[in-house]
């Protein structure tokens, strides 16, 4: 996950945390939509058990925007 995270970050110029955010908001938009086992495929090629919900990485990301995190 934190190659996929300096990836996003430097590919967009965004900071690691909202780097972070917009990788996992993705991650979970997709693990949401797409059949198993393939979920579970995405969490072991990043090796972690799963990440936030999209709902809190949504709103994370916006507490940031505005400077309230």
């Amino acid at each position: 996950m934190d190659e996929l995270i300096a990836l996003v970050a430097e590919k967009t110029g965004l900071s690691p945390e909202l780097s972070q955010t917009a990788a996992e908001t993705v991650l979970d938009f997709l693990k949401a939509r797409l059949p198993e086992p393939l979920p579970r495929q995405i969490d072991a090629a990043l090796g972690n058990s799963g990440t936030s919900s999209g709902e809190d990485a949504a709103n994370k990301m916006v507490r940031s925007l505005f400077g309230k995190e």
